[in-house]
């Protein structure tokens, strides 16, 4: 039986879901593109300022927003909660009635539900009259490529300069399609990969199609490139340690019969540790050149680092792992067993202190499938919202 206390979290906690749905409609109709969530931040703010919370906006190029709310007693913790509030240029395709108004651009990873459940936790726990925590609400931009997160450390977000007290540990969350409802996951170590990207141009020597020996084909030489960029996961990494090399995207050309100066790869790296980071730069950047300079023609690559490996740490983890099991049940709280190769900008928190992000199931009981992220016709569950409001607020208040 759960106590009067854990009784009291569930209540506050279900008594704000109709208004953090009505906050995610609005959120999900009118949605914004990364360091452009002026909008969204005046939701933000606005709620903020009527549950009287002290905040700070205009963080992380303009947008970014920093609540606190202060512990009911002296010598607390701080706990720090986050949520990314930008969209994506997808044109929707869901049907809703509060389906985008904006032209090309929606909400197709679920940041509107994130920022409405992270509003919702934080009216939840301004209503209740004891808090063991002092709680930290980070409300950031430009998670879709913009490392917003990185901002907001850079800005003061965790360390109390800015607002409040230096925070002891951070939680972050993200609704996940292929995760029944009423579930969570997450695991120790690395959750998500880093994300770096690349641009190579390969230079050859154009001419008429009809006569190739004249020419140096950079079209052929890119198509020997990409067969061989397979090699760096398959034969330089151990099969146990996951790295994916992905070229997703070649330009060369303008026509049947003429062969190309140049053509252009774009592609994406993605590791679990720095150490095969690196090792995976060195082998790209190698192969293109190597491959390219053994067929006569020449490379110039671009690297773009991205998001580090978003991993979490074993006592966060633990702790959310027995406060979520106590909460909804032990055969509710999923170890994830691999870590999923996408990438999150949450990672940036946890390089500065203890951090655990983990996943909130979308799909509904029964249901084979649900539109996946980034698609024209994934929506945020909003069955997945108290689940999610729980989380948070039984995060804020339990013990560190």
């Amino acid at each position: 039986m759960p106590t009067a206390a854990q009784s009291s979290v569930r209540e506050a906690a279900r008594a704000v879901v109709p208004h953090a749905t009505t906050i995610r409609h609005d959120l999900h109709r009118y949605p914004e593109l990364m360091f452009e969530e002026r909008r969204t931040a005046g939701v933000v703010v606005r709620e903020l300022a009527e549950l009287g919370i002290e905040h700070i906006s205009g963080l992380a190029g303009g947008t970014g927003v920093l609540g606190f709310l202060p512990a009911t007693a002296s010598g607390a913790k701080t706990v720090a909660l986050r949520a990314d509030m930008d969209a994506l240029p997808i044109a929707e395709a869901t049907g809703k009635a509060y389906a985008s108004q904006t032209q090309g651009v929606m909400h197709a990873c679920g940041h509107d539900g994130h920022t409405a459940m992270l509003l919702g936790a934080a009216r939840a726990l301004r209503s209740l009259p004891e808090r063991r925590n002092n709680v930290v609400f980070i409300f950031q931009p430009a998670e879709e490529g913009g490392a917003g997160g990185e901002k907001m450390c850079a800005e003061g977000a965790l360390d109390g300069s800015r607002l409040g007290t230096p925070v002891d540990v951070i939680y972050g969350l993200h609704g996940w399609p292929d995760q029944e409802i009423g579930t969570v996951s997450t695991r120790v170590g690395p959750l998500l990969a880093a994300t770096d990207e690349f641009d190579a141009t390969i230079r050859g020597k154009g001419g008429h199609a009809a006569y190739p020996h004249r020419c140096i084909d950079p079209v052929v030489v890119a198509a020997h490139v990409v067969t061989a960029l397979q090699t760096i996961a398959s034969r330089r990494f151990d099969p146990t340690d996951s790295v994916v090399v992905t070229v997703g995207s070649i330009h060369g050309g303008t026509t049947y019969n003429v062969i190309p100066d140049s053509a252009v790869l774009q592609g994406t790296v993605r590791t679990l540790n720095e150490e095969s980071r690196g090792i995976a730069e060195h082998e790209v950047r190698r192969i293109i050149a190597e491959v390219s300079a053994a067929l006569g023609a020449e490379a110039g690559i671009e690297w773009h680092a991205g998001y580090p490996c978003t991993r979490n740490d074993e006592g966060a983890t633990r702790r959310f792992q027995r406060i979520a099991s106590a909460a909804f049940g032990e055969d509710r709280v999923i170890e994830k067993p691999t870590p999923s190769m996408g990438g999150e900008d949450f990672s940036y928190y946890g390089q500065r202190v203890p951090a655990c992000f983990f996943l909130l199931g979308l799909r509904p009981r029964g249901q084979a499938a649900y539109p996946g992220l980034h698609t024209p016709r994934f929506d945020f569950n909003d069955d997945a919202i108290p689940m999610g409001i729980e989380a948070f607020v039984r995060l804020a208040t339990e013990a560190v």
